[in-house]
């Protein structure tokens, strides 16, 4: 439906106009407060904050990204003027821009966000995950890829000893959460075995890093350790974004906390990168504003070599099927059908942007939550197509 309205930030009693209002200066405070920068850094960033609120889009000069993924032409526009995606994409890089982590000196390549990452790493509930890792090997394997899938899916909304809990239980607890549920059809995908001389290769998208990186992870052992797929390939963003968006010393600082707390899981991750089982891509298109729809070549060659592409988290999502008004009833397979090979999405819903639902579905939902279903977070999905 390529009619459907591009979802903007000018309404001002809409979702992402107050990611803007409200969000984003919160964000800039707590990057001020995490990090000791220098009076240059901390006047950019209360630049960025009144620019932001009261004034216009102003791309650095010798900036590149803003001329090759087209945005330089919002330039003079107010930052409420915008699609909703491109006014997020530019506000994360002027953040970095800010705090000089582009430019040559001792901030350089400074990960702003790493504090809030590492953090949830020291937590006594990351811990509490790592525990639950020893009950959940004694059961049935797709037990655990069942627990491993739902514990990837909502992150730290959900932790593996709260979803071995409901597995052994009381499974409609989280399942009853997901307002579109292709698992079985996932599950049947992910347990494949390899069939010629190339095996099968799974492309997983990384969403966030911290406690949200831990399961995805855990997921992609499972799969190599069991034989379902011969390599794995994860695909990380080459720099900070979105906050906590997971970037390659994410991912090793996950792998060490894995290590760290003596998991079989950290030890065989650990082998599994040396020995190119697991292979750590990035590319500048993860940081675009813009859809998948319109990926340059070689990630596309990348996505279609692939068995299977398992995209996780909101952003994913939202550049999966457009960042557009589509009515939630439109078709997962009609949104996607520019992917290519098969594609899966983990995702909890914490934007406006939704499809493949049933109409009874979003017929209860509205009825009984409003429109607040779409953006709070307590409600997920998984869609598959092949």
């Amino acid at each position: 439906m390529p009619d459907a309205p591009v979802i903007r930030c000018d309404d001002p009693a809409s979702f992402p106009h107050s990611v803007l209002a409200e969000r984003h200066p919160a964000l800039i405070r707590r990057v001020q407060d995490a990090t000791p920068y220098g009076p240059e850094q901390r006047r950019a960033l209360d630049d960025l904050l009144a620019g932001t609120l009261h004034g216009t889009v102003e791309p650095p000069p010798g900036d590149d990204w803003w001329d090759t993924w087209n945005v330089r032409r919002h330039a003079g526009h107010s930052w409420f003027s915008l699609p909703f995606l491109v006014a997020e994409s530019c506000f994360y890089r002027q953040l970095l821009h800010a705090v000089d982590y582009f430019t040559p000196g001792p901030w350089q390549g400074v990960d702003p966000f790493r504090p809030f990452k590492l953090a949830e790493l020291d937590t006594p509930e990351a811990a509490a995950e790592l525990t639950a890792l020893a009950p959940l090997s004694q059961q049935p394997l797709p037990a655990q890829l069942k627990a491993l899938l739902h514990g990837s899916l909502w992150g730290n909304r959900a932790d593996l000893g709260f979803r071995l809990q409901t597995t052994e239980e009381n499974p409609a607890a989280t399942d009853s959460r997901l307002v579109s549920d292709d698992s079985e059809s996932l599950l049947s995908l992910l347990t494949g075995r390899g069939t010629g001389p190339g095996g099968r290769t799974l492309c997983l998208v990384a969403d966030n890093a911290g406690r949200e990186l831990i399961p995805d992870l855990l997921l992609i052992d499972h799969l190599l350790t069991h034989g379902h797929f011969d390599r794995a390939l994860l695909h990380l963003k080459p720099y900070p974004y979105f906050v906590s968006d997971a970037t390659t010393d994410d991912t090793l600082d996950a792998v060490r906390h894995l290590v760290s707390a003596k998991t079989d899981a950290g030890d065989r991750l650990r082998s599994a990168l040396r020995d190119g089982r697991l292979t750590l891509r990035t590319h500048p298109f993860s940081c675009a504003p813009s859809p998948y729809a319109d990926m340059p070549s070689d990630l596309r060659a990348d996505f279609a070599s692939a068995t299977l592409t398992l995209l996780k988290g909101d952003l994913n999502y939202r550049r999966l099927v457009g960042d557009r008004l589509r009515p939630p009833t439109t078709s997962f397979a009609e949104a996607t059908s520019s992917f290519p090979g098969p594609v899966a999405a983990l995702r909890t819903l914490k934007s406006d942007v939704v499809v493949g639902l049933t109409p009874e579905t979003e017929s209860a939902l509205v009825a009984s939550e409003g429109q607040r279903w779409r953006t709070s977070g307590t409600r997920a999905l998984i869609q598959v197509r092949l």
